[in-house]
């Protein structure tokens, strides 16, 4: 009986260790997507007096520079050796095609606007995970995928006088960024975390750092802060997310991705003045919806998530 209860005691106290830890996740990956919204709120601010590949470069520049103390060859043996050199190239290729297409895309639209078509992210790699990596996704899971594109179309209205054309842009992003967490499931299989993080930043510096040249403005004083805050929320942000998913699933995570929405709204109002239109909100909810049942789907018959449509 004692035993029993003892036994009862420290599943409960488990089970409350867990759950404690859930919630750390749940709040590092709120904390993570406030930098996701600053880092777009400065590339937008900044795009207004300078050419988006200086931004583009800032963000990667600096990025690279807050990670290299703590992530580097001396201190991590083996950390520039890949099984898949190529393939991290190419990801990290595709993620400045993403940088570059969502900067663009800000100089024209709002952040919420910009945001409401990214989430169309996991309904892509859905789509694209079947031909790619063999996951492919049922009757009920295409129908919510046609529905969350048509929640991108309400948002964009093309050929109905609605949003500026680069939000065809933006789309172009949001394609590059479903490649881009195909590529990063694969080479989970094969490559460290810290291995395809230093890729990232170094492949990003290596190729932006040649073209900037000619494009630079030279910055003041604040402007050199904002670009070097454009790459503080960008590696911070991107940190927080990876403690956030080793704290809590996947699937425990993934619907409090969408109040990056709630956050680019309030952000583009404050900042901008931005108020956001009926069809955005419409489209918006329309495609939230439609993930939300994409992941109730996956947490159902145990699935890898599509992948967060973080930048």
């Amino acid at each position: 009986m004692a035993e029993g209860s003892l036994r009862r005691g420290n599943l409960d106290a488990l089970t409350d260790a867990a759950r404690a830890q859930r919630l750390k996740g749940v709040g590092l990956l709120l904390l993570a997507l406030t930098c996701f919204c600053g880092l777009d709120a400065t590339a937008k601010a900044l795009n207004g007096h300078m050419h988006t590949m200086q931004v583009v470069w800032a963000r990667y520049v600096f990025h690279f520079l807050l990670m290299l103390p703590f992530v580097n060859p001396w201190n991590t043996p083996g950390l520039i050796r890949s099984r898949r050199p190529k393939l991290q190239i190419g990801r990290a290729m595709l993620l400045i095609m993403v940088t570059a297409c969502n900067f663009f895309a800000l100089i024209y639209l709002q952040l919420d606007e910009t945001m409401s078509i990214t989430f169309a992210t996991p309904l892509m790699v859905a789509v694209l995970a079947g031909p790619m990596l063999g996951e492919w996704v049922g009757p009920k899971r295409f129908a919510a995928i046609l529905v969350g594109f048509l929640g991108v179309l309400v948002v964009t209205r093309p050929g109905f006088g609605g949003l500026h054309p680069a939000a065809l842009v933006a789309f172009l992003g949001c394609v590059a960024y479903a490649l881009y967490l195909i590529a990063t499931r694969v080479l989970a299989a094969h490559d460290p975390t810290t291995t395809t993080l230093f890729f990232s930043g170094l492949v990003g510096v290596v190729v932006t750092t040649p073209i900037v040249p000619f494009f630079w403005t030279w910055p003041t004083g604040l402007d050199w802060l904002a670009l070097a805050a454009v790459g503080a929320f960008g590696g911070i942000g991107h940190g927080l997310l990876i403690a956030a998913y080793r704290l809590a699933p996947a699937a425990i995570l993934a619907p409090f991705i969408y109040a990056q929405l709630v956050g680019m709204i309030t952000m583009g109002y404050l900042v901008f003045g931005d108020v956001p239109g009926l069809w955005t909100l419409s489209g918006a909810a329309i495609v939230i919806a439609s993930g939300l049942y994409l992941i109730t789907r996956e947490r159902v018959t145990r699935e890898p998530p599509a992948g967060p449509p973080t930048p």
